[in-house]
């Protein structure tokens, strides 16, 4: 059903004496069971297929007398089990995009768990919007559950591509659209992408599907769309006029947002009576940071969908400002940083699923003013302040190992820099080595480990953001030894060249910066007379620079980072109570 895998040898680890058992079962020697498939024989031994399989262990135990020793397997390819008799001696099998999906089914049969595991995960690798409603469709009739969860996730994650263009989006039936359509989770910028969807899968068969309008209908938010869309959209589309069930919904849907849009012009009300926004599949999350004279320990994350930023309270952790964060595997790592005495070396993780702080490893330095990013699942933590000297030494953390090792120095010293990763390199930009804000910029190859220096920017930028924004490294804002800037500046890293970009609406240095729902953020920071919680976003396809929901607090020297797939996203989004009644979509397209 459309399935497909990479070729593949999958591996798994068997006991140190396998290659004697192999020998053995080659020479037939000391065999004691003949598996006969189509009239060929294989001469195998009972212990190692039980020890492979528990369909072959209650065969042999439950299923058959003890003097049995020839057994016809029917149902099952040659081939299939010529594999599996190979798996269960060596520990490995030929996993290839011709035969992944009877090996699954020939494991399945057979219950052998190692087969089941590898091709789950080469299934899973392979996943895309052609292929995840088949390979969804096809864990219901072998089950695993695993992998039938990461392959509706996909289908979430991806709906709008995959509406648009996969064929099998228009052969689920409208009980399998219902369930999509309905998640939290479902992935969609615009609430009334899921009623064109509806359309789109009802036009395909329009005779048979019209029944499931009301059905389907019930599962689109409409309170989430804009009212000029829904007169002019929803309600004058044929489908809808055709159900008086349909009728229904959208009279209730426009009885609903007039009664909110009223109220909410004379007195706070609870929106019980609208719909959740759907869950984004990510969040920008701002920690610590400078306010009120004093470092703070407040963590906000913004919800892209709501447009609003919610206040996560967490006593636990420490005040801590010019310091670092990473998201790496559901869990944030604040690196370094100043608590307004102390210059730390110390790293905490805070799990995002468990709400629970750890410390783990610290760094070789202490490091306030740190530059720091995640490359190939490590952490890099560069340059900073150690309370004597601005450092040029550089050091990469690994999670598995909770082990910190230092890499190559860079060329300069640098504090208040910021970096980036973009093709498998690392960029640093700007900052301040002690005497001078920096224009210069370095580049760092993780395969030779060495620092180059690229080309400088066109202005001095300490306090800089620097972050990968549409193919290229963007460098924004700062202070340049004279006054805090608002201009932005783009490197090419194919040209080796800087090229200015539509300056930010305010000036700031020392900002949170991150790039999610494909724009560029920056978040608070200072504005050379006060810290502020203005946040603005830069949308590259218009070149220009918008204002976003303020933060509730006012902070700079904070830090921010993107987190995505995390099991508890509802946790750290809007509830609708909280939300001012701008939910509907702006635009009518």
């Amino acid at each position: 059903e459309g399935i497909e895998a990479a070729p593949s040898g999958v591996e798994m680890k068997m006991s140190e004496n396998s290659p004697v058992y192999n020998e053995l079962r080659l020479e037939q020697q000391l065999c004691d069971v003949v598996i006969r498939v189509d009239g060929v024989e294989f001469h195998v031994h009972k212990l190692i297929l039980c020890n492979c399989s528990p369909y072959f262990r209650a065969l042999f135990t439950h299923w058959s007398t003890p003097d049995s020793r020839v057994f016809d397997i029917p149902n099952v390819s040659l081939d299939m089990m010529r594999l599996i008799i190979e798996f269960a001696y060596t520990g490995s099998v030929p996993v290839t995009q011709e035969n992944i999906q009877e090996v699954f089914v020939a494991a399945d049969r057979f219950a052998i768990a190692g087969i089941l595991k590898a091709c789950s995960q080469i299934l899973e690798e392979q996943l895309d919007v052609q292929n995840c409603i088949s390979i969804w469709w096809f864990t219901d009739l072998y089950y695993h559950p695993e992998l039938k969860h990461k392959a509706f996730l996909f289908i979430l994650k991806h709906f709008e591509e995959v509406a648009a263009t996969s064929g099998e989006f228009l052969l689920l039936s409208a009980q399998e659209l219902a369930k999509i359509i309905e998640n939290d989770q479902l992935n969609v910028k615009k609430e009334k992408s899921v009623f064109e969807a509806v359309l789109h899968w009802i036009s395909s068969a329009p005779e048979k599907r019209r029944e499931y309008s009301s059905l389907l209908l019930s599962k689109v938010r409409l309170s989430l769309i804009s009212p000029e869309y829904i007169m002019e959209n929803v309600n004058d589309n044929e489908v809808v006029k055709a159900s008086e069930e349909c009728r229904r919904i959208l009279l209730k849907t426009i009885d609903v947002m007039l009664d909110v849009r009223a109220k909410s012009f004379s007195s706070p009300i609870s929106f019980h009576s609208l719909p959740n926004p759907r869950l984004p599949s990510a969040l920008l999350l701002a920690i610590g940071g400078w306010s009120g004279g004093n470092p703070t320990n407040a963590m906000e994350t913004y919800d892209v969908y709501a447009k609003c930023w919610v206040r996560i309270i967490d006593e636990e952790e420490s005040p801590m400002a010019y310091h670092g964060t990473a998201f790496i595997n559901t869990s944030v790592y604040c690196v370094g940083g100043f608590d307004g005495v102390f210059q730390f070396n110390t790293v905490h993780r805070f799990d995002m699923e468990t709400h629970t702080w750890h410390e783990v490893a610290p760094m070789h330095f202490r490091r306030c003013y740190v530059s720091v990013t995640v490359m190939d699942g490590y952490i890099y933590a560069m340059g900073g302040f150690d309370g004597h000297i601005r450092l040029k030494t550089a050091e990469r953390y690994e999670p598995r190992t909770n082990q910190w090792t230092l890499i190559a120095s860079m060329n300069e010293q640098r504090s208040d820099a910021s970096c980036t990763t973009l093709h498998g390199k690392i960029y640093i930009c700007g900052g301040f080595n002690g005497n001078d804000c920096l224009s210069t910029a370095e580049c760092y190859n993780p395969k030779t480990n060495q620092w180059t220096l690229i080309a400088s920017m066109d202005s001095r930028r300490s306090g800089v953001g620097v972050t990968t924004y549409a193919g290229r490294v963007f460098a924004v804002g700062g202070f340049n030894g004279t006054s805090r800037l608002h201009t932005a500046e783009a490197y090419d890293p194919d040209a080796d060249t800087w090229q200015e970009v539509s300056p930010m609406l305010n000036s700031r240095s020392n900002f949170g910066i991150a790039v999610i729902d494909d724009h560029l953020f920056v978040v608070g920071g200072f504005n050379g007379s006060s810290t502020i919680p203005n946040v603005e976003c830069f949308d590259i396809h218009t070149g220009q620079w918008s204002d976003v929901c303020d933060m509730e607090i006012s902070r700079s020297a904070l830090s921010c980072c993107v987190v995505y797939e995390l099991s508890n996203m509802d946790e750290y989004t809007a509830a609708y109570y909280s939300l001012p009644f701008s939910l509907e979509e702006d635009e009518v397209e």
